[in-house]
Formats: C-alpha cells, structure tokens, sequence
C-alpha cells in the first residue's frame, strides 16, 4: 500500500477517529509514527487557510503585507510581494497574521502543494486564500522537518491524487489533513532537517556552478554569432587577397547585391509594376571589414514569393488537412514537427501566398519573435500563421548565412527595437523588410556558417550535458528527501 492510497482511505473516512493513520504505508523505524498535519498540530496549534482579500481591500499605503502565491517557492520563500492593505482593514477581515516559522502550503499551482517556511518580515503580514498556514502551539514538530515532507514526492503525489478543478488544480485543506505522514521523534527530527539541509546546501552550490556555466554557454554563443556577422570569425577575402593570392580574386558584397537586385527584377517580369526592395535600416550598424556591405532582408528575397506573415484563423485541427506551422512549434532551430496541427484545405487555399517550400526560412514576428528555422521536406507544401514570417531567400547567398544573421545578437536587438505591442509584443512585416544584414562574399558565407556550426555544436553538446546534469541534480534533490522520510538519511 503506498502513501496515495492511505490517503484515499482516509478521505473516505474522514468521519472515523485518526488513529487509523497505523495502516503500514512503509515499515517506520523505531519511535517513528503515523500521523496527520491536522493531527500533529491539533486544537492548539493553527491549521487554516489564508485570508479572503480582494482587490478592493488593498491599499498600495498600507502597512500589512499581502503575501500570495507566488512568494510560495519549491522550499524557498521567494519574497516578491508588492501588495498592501492597512491594518485597520485587516482587522475588519478578521485576518490570521503570519508568525516567523510558519510553514506556508501552496493549495494551488505550480507545483500544486509546495511549501515553504515563512521567515518573518519587518512588517506585519498575512497571506492569501490558495495558501494554507501551518503552526505549531509549542514547538510540538519542527516546521522545517513538515516543509521538508510536504515538499517531497510521497506527499506530493498524494496531493496530485486529491486535487480538484477544471481550469485550475487545488486541493482543499480538508483534504491535505488526511495524508498521512511518517512522524519521528522531535530530536530525529531536527537531526534530519541538519542533514537534508547540509546536502541541499552541497547541491545547492553545484546547481549555480552549472547554471553560471549555462549563462558563459550563452553567451559564448552570442560572441560566435556577433563575430561571425562583423567579419571577425574567419579570414575574410579581402584578408585572403592581400596576404596569400596577391590579386582581387573575389566579388565584394555590394558587386553580389547588385547582381541579386538585378536578378529580382528579372524574375519579377510580367506580374504588374516593380517595387524596389526597401533599404536597409542602418541607424545601429558597427563597421565592416573590406569587401562587405549592409543589405536588406527584403533585398535577399524573392519578388514573387514576398515576405509574408500567414493564416489568420487556422482554426480546429483537422486530421486530414494540411500542415501549419504557429510560433509556438519554432524551438531553439528547429521546427518541432510532433507538435504541428493541419488546418482545412479550404482555410489553406486562401493563404496560398504565404505557402512553404523547402529551404524557406521561418521568423517568429509575435510573441516569442526573432527565432529562426528552416523549412524541412516533411513541411513542403504546408503553411505558416500570423506569428511567423516567411522568408524566400535568393539561391545567390547561402541561406544558412542569412539565418545566422537573423539570430545574431545585432538583428536580435534590432526587433527588439521595432517590436510594438502592450500584452503581446510583435514585429510587423513592414518592420522585417528593412532588417539590416551584413552581405560579405559568397565564399565567405559559406567559411563562416562551416566555423559557426563548429564551435555551436560544441557549445550544443555542452548545454545538454548541463541540462542532464541539472535534471539530474533535481532528482538527486527529491531522492534526499525520500531517503529523510523513510529513515535511512540519518
């Protein structure tokens, strides 16, 4: 029998005396007991839910502090209130203030039933509603040692088992007082709290040593980006020239745009009046090296095929129906085909314009906006939604160049810069056209994208041994507390 259906047979016999929680969950050590929350902290202690506040009831001047759910961390007081009520109108609500050491049980997401020990404040605080308040009357349990368990998977699986709701999980009070609990004795239980703590305080400092390597990671990855698209990431052709060929031997970037210009015009021939591409936006450009110039990203793509955004309303998937790709698909790179949806082929015929074809690159312009991908083969033929830009880059420059650029950290702050919007930021299409992009040699491009995918793929296979690493460290965490709760840390 495991701790979840104990729990259940206690929800169905909340009526029946609680020396029932003896039912063998695990074999305790010796002195070890079952018993319950509401049981440990019994008629003396507080077991109560938070305080009913509404907006209304808060007052930015005030001097009671309104303590909520997101201050209720996974074991850490986060401290991110910024709310208020006077004292006078908490006590017209009758509110429960919280006492230093009290352990504070989240009721709702995310994750739903994690805990932490409130450390006091300078002000007087109470909580909110969704947040459950833990109090012994004399030191009966150590709070520490309960926000250790509620925190750890037996409990928290419990809880998973008796949430409620539709739109937003919780679970009740009624039902966190019938999950049963392994008690040892106040002495052990302090010795276990020492223990758990002085192991988090180890993993604790090698989380931060790999999350400080994530962020050098990440930044590393920036400088390789921003190099390569300054010229300064492999010898540039002009460099070549002067030092080992001795005479010009290559097409310098503007003698390239000029061609590309020319060949848009061309492809455009019978479709109705010519519009030129629009100029690049050069406000924030750092120099170049020799042979280089600054195009725009409408220059680098197809008159017939434009720079469009797509479907409006895809509306409901449909099983049969075409491919779509939403921003929300574009991960890191890539495009995450196992989460696509297929939109009526009806719906896709008005959007034709906006239609892939392999190669094509996709921009995220609203939302999570300036992540790039390329169209794979599986995606030929499919479609794109308003969140995403297609991109039809000419076959005169590498289009994996292109992409580079468009991730590098100068393209990344030039959305930054023309994004509009209040709840959800966007870049419009008109804003996309004009993005600057460094054109150096073609034989140049194709020397910086090799360079670029080599030092990244370091960088790639680093990330993922942090990442594994820092899973690993979570479950190592949750492994701790299990070891404390059955006995066997200390």
């Amino acid at each position: 029998m495991t701790i979840r259906d104990v729990a259940d047979t206690r929800r169905r016999r909340r009526s029946q005396p609680s020396n029932d929680v003896d039912l063998a969950v695990f074999p305790l050590p010796a002195g070890w007991k079952w018993s319950t929350i509401a049981d440990l902290v019994g008629d003396a202690g507080v077991f109560i839910d938070g305080d009913w506040i509404e907006s209304k009831d808060q007052d930015a001047n005030g001097s009671v502090r309104l303590i909520q759910l997101a201050d209720v961390g996974d074991g850490v007081y986060r401290d991110r209130s910024s709310r208020f009520l006077t004292k006078a109108k908490a006590d017209v609500l009758r509110c429960t203030f919280l006492a230093e050491g009290d352990v504070l049980i989240a009721r709702m997401p995310d994750p739903l039933g994690r805990a932490c020990v409130f450390p006091g404040d300078d002000k007087a605080s109470v909580t909110v509603v969704d947040v459950a308040i833990v109090r012994s009357a004399n030191g009966e349990f150590d709070h520490r040692w309960l926000a250790h368990f509620v925190n750890a998977y037996p409990f928290r699986s419990a809880v998973s088992a008796l949430q409620a709701g539709s739109t937003r999980k919780r679970i009740s009070r009624g039902n966190l007082a019938t999950i049963p609990l392994p008690v040892p004795p106040l002495s052990d239980q302090r010795q276990i709290v020492a223990e758990i703590e002085k192991q988090f305080t180890r993993l604790d400092a090698g989380v931060a040593a790999l999350r400080r390597v994530q962020a050098n990671l990440k930044r590393y990855r920036a400088a390789v980006l921003k190099a390569a698209c300054e010229g300064r990431l492999v010898p540039t052709e002009a460099d070549l020239d002067a030092t080992e060929r001795g005479t010009p031997a290559f097409e310098p970037g503007e003698e390239l745009l000029a061609r590309i210009v020319t060949e848009r015009r061309q492809n455009w021939r019978g479709r109705g009046a010519y519009r030129e591409p629009a100029a690049p936006d050069i406000a924030n450009c750092p120099p170049l090296p020799g042979g280089w110039t600054v195009v725009s990203l409408e220059q680098l793509t197809s008159a017939a095929r434009p720079i469009c955004y797509g479907i409006l309303m895809p509306k409901a998937n449909v099983e049969t129906g075409l491919l779509f790709v939403t921003v929300k698909d574009v991960k890191g790179d890539t495009i995450d085909l196992s989460s696509l949806h297929r939109t009526a082929p009806t719906i896709a015929a008005k959007y034709a314009r906006s239609s892939l074809t392999t190669g094509d690159l996709l921009l995220s312009i609203r939302g999570t906006y300036g992540r790039v991908a390329e169209v794979p083969k599986e995606l030929d033929g499919g479609n794109i939604t308003q969140d995403t830009a297609r991109l039809d880059v000419t076959a005169l420059v590498d289009h994996r160049y292109v992409a580079t650029c468009l991730r590098n950290p100068d393209c990344q702050n030039y959305f930054k810069r023309v994004a509009r919007g209040v709840a959800v930021k966007g870049v419009n299409i008109g804003d996309v056209r004009p993005t600057p992009i460094p054109l150096p040699p073609l034989a140049e491009q194709t020397r910086i994208v090799a360079e670029v995918e080599r030092r990244l793929s370091v960088v790639e296979e680093l990330e993922a041994t942090v990442t594994a690493n820092l899973q690993r460290a979570r479950r190592l965490r949750q492994s701790i507390l299990q070891r404390a709760f059955t006995g066997t840390l200390v």
